[in-house]
């Protein structure tokens, strides 16, 4: 027993999908919007001078020695 898809259906599926293809457009512009605003603000960032990192060369070494 098969059904008729009648013209009420098919324009308010035809209303559906434009309306979902435009949110969709949309959350798609603002996300790349908002990635591509991330990404300009980092590289305008000055440098940072690299941290030194600790040596172990110039410390001094308390502990005792556990070689047999």
């Amino acid at each position: 027993m098969g059904t008729s898809l009648t013209p009420e259906f098919w324009a308010r599926f035809t209303l559906l999908l434009f309306a979902a293809m435009g949110l969709t457009f949309a959350l798609t512009a603002l996300f790349d919007e908002l990635a591509l605003r991330r990404i300009n603000r980092r590289a305008h960032r000055p440098p940072t001078a690299p941290r030194p990192t600790p040596s172990r060369t110039g410390t001094t070494d308390r502990r005792t020695s556990v070689s047999c």
